[in-house]
């Protein structure tokens, strides 16, 4: 396990109040054994387990089956789960996903709910520890709350930007059924917790803050809620963005935080050494497992590729339309997607990836493009160790690229998006890397239509996508790391376009149903339309 995941590999208490992943909103306290929380005498030794049950969740959260990968990637434009011949019909729910015909009852949101929920309640169990005083930190008290409160407001950040309208659950020890609160009371507490922590955080990016909220991912994910608060909130809150990153920008120097020369050093094996890593999930194939995207897109066939130890399972691919929009001197198009002939180390090929993709309803199994972002190791298990990128330095630039595109300062914002893009055409086409204030200007590439088995029919085309060619720097720069959901419905896409087989389903679409489970639990809880 790499030596820089220790916040993740605390040993567990004993016996611990928990609730289970399908119904962390329900609170009533789960006993192990004889033994209740109320008889546990904490020491100061037991802190490192608590944080890091705070944090566990994020692993299943993010990038294992159904997580949040698959919801803001697969209700998009970029990636699709059709069928296969050795299945992936599942129910029909990934043409759902696909298709914006969810319900309440569709498979992901729920597991998202419930993972979500569980890493709510354990930072309020270790935020009501330290609190208290049973649990003895000393001096770092004021700093691990508020390295908690940011934890938890993170969790929040995804509860509101998925479901909207939820439970706002902040007291460990307050077992009454929770209340619903409106999306914006989410959005002002979240502000209002990051903000007034901020302060109190860790400035330090080294060894003991790695895969921890320091003041720089806080300030990081204030500027994602500040970037998506006009969706949230009806209100844009695009210079509050613009000085979070700012502030970020000015230390990051000090800090060590920089655009890595290789874009794909940040997805390597060992990709914790990455300096534009500002905050992430750290994985690994034994210890802490659950980094499962290779096992979703990969054919069966790659473990032959890959020597690996688990054989894959060959779902889902890319949606040719985006494909086309790379430019072919561009090196993500490469470091992000499989694609052509796969070899065996003995040069055998064993499988070619072609982009064509028939259709969400049936496939063959080399259709499709899949992801390869994420370093493939030889021998590879069937989790990677490969830390998940949650905020990276280029988000930032890109971040406040866009602020200052919106406010009209075009020149700083392709300033901005020219230095993003320089190490994806340097081995290629250097001059190509250069955006111009009239590129930014254009609209989207993207051929948004209906795909009918290779033909784009009922064409809309992205020429009419205001601010269109900075949403396809986006999709070039942050593909397969689960943005595009969020970005398409902020550039007012999500419920518009057209792409592959999917139709506009209704601006509803923009919020997940809460999980029916939810509902017949909580007599409290109102419906998303």
């Amino acid at each position: 396990m790499k030596n820089r995941h220790c916040i993740y590999t605390g040993l567990m208490m004993i016996a611990v109040i928990l609730f289970t992943g399908s119904a962390c909103t329900k609170l009533d306290p789960e006993t192990f054994s004889e033994i209740v929380e109320e008889n546990i005498t904490y020491k100061e030794s037991d802190t490192s387990a608590i944080i890091a049950q705070a944090y566990s969740p994020l692993r299943p959260v993010m990038a294992d089956w159904m997580g949040l990968f698959d919801l803001q990637e697969e209700s998009a434009d970029e990636i699709i789960t059709p069928a296969r011949p050795n299945g992936w019909y599942d129910g029909g729910t990934y043409q759902r996903m696909h298709r914006h015909t969810w319900t309440s009852l569709q498979e992901q949101p729920s597991a998202l709910w419930g993972r979500v929920y569980l890493g709510v309640v354990n930072a309020n169990r270790a935020i009501s520890l330290i609190e208290s005083g049973e649990l003895p930190v000393g001096a770092a008290k004021p700093g691990l709350l508020a390295e908690l409160k940011a934890l938890r407001t993170y969790y929040y950040y995804i509860l509101c930007d998925n479901f909207g309208n939820v439970p706002l659950i902040t007291d460990y020890k307050d077992l009454s059924v929770p209340k619903q609160s409106k999306r914006q009371e989410v959005y002002d507490f979240m502000v209002k917790e990051l903000n007034d922590n901020m302060a109190q955080l860790r400035e330090s990016a080294g060894t003991g803050m790695y895969g921890r909220f320091n003041k720089w991912a806080a300030k990081t994910l204030l500027a994602k809620i500040y970037l998506n608060a006009q969706v949230y909130t009806g209100t844009a809150a695009f210079p509050q963005c613009l000085q979070q990153c700012n502030d970020i920008i000015q230390a990051a120097g000090t800090v060590g935080y920089m655009l890595e020369p290789q874009y794909r050093d940040n997805f390597k094996t060992n990709n914790e050494t990455s300096r534009e890593l500002i905050f992430t999930i750290p994985y690994d194939d034994v210890n802490a497992p659950g980094f499962i995207i290779h096992m979703k897109t990969l054919d069966p066939l790659s473990q032959q590729v890959f020597r690996m130890e688990a054989q894959p399972w060959g779902g889902n691919c890319a949606v040719p339309q985006f494909i086309d929009t790379y430019d072919a001197a561009d090196t993500r198009l490469k470091d992000t997607w499989l694609q052509g002939p796969q070899k065996t180390p003995a040069g055998v090929e064993v499988i070619n990836y072609v982009k064509f993709v028939e259709s969400i309803e049936k496939s063959k199994s080399n259709e499709g493009y899949r992801i390869g972002k994420y370093e493939i190791k030889v021998g590879a298990k069937g989790s990677l160790s490969n830390d998940f990128p949650v905020f990276r330095y280029a988000d930032v630039l890109m971040m406040k690229a866009e602020c200052l595109l919106r406010a009209g300062q075009t020149a700083e914002a392709a300033a901005l998006v020219t230095q993003v893009r320089q190490r994806a055409f340097a081995s290629t086409t250097p001059a190509k890397a250069t955006v111009t204030v009239a590129d930014l200007q254009k609209g989207s590439s993207y051929q948004y239509g209906y795909w009918n088995n290779g033909q784009i029919t009922e064409l809309q085309g992205g020429a009419d996508v205001a601010y269109g060619r900075f949403l396809d720097e986006l999709g070039w720069e942050f593909a397969a790391e689960g943005h595009r959901r969020q970005d398409l419905i902020r550039f007012g896409i999500f419920t518009t376009k057209k792409w592959f087989q999917h139709r506009p389903n209704g601006d509803n679409r923009k919020l997940f149903f809460i999980p029916q489970e939810e509902m017949n639990k909580n007599p409290n809880l109102i419906q998303n339309p």
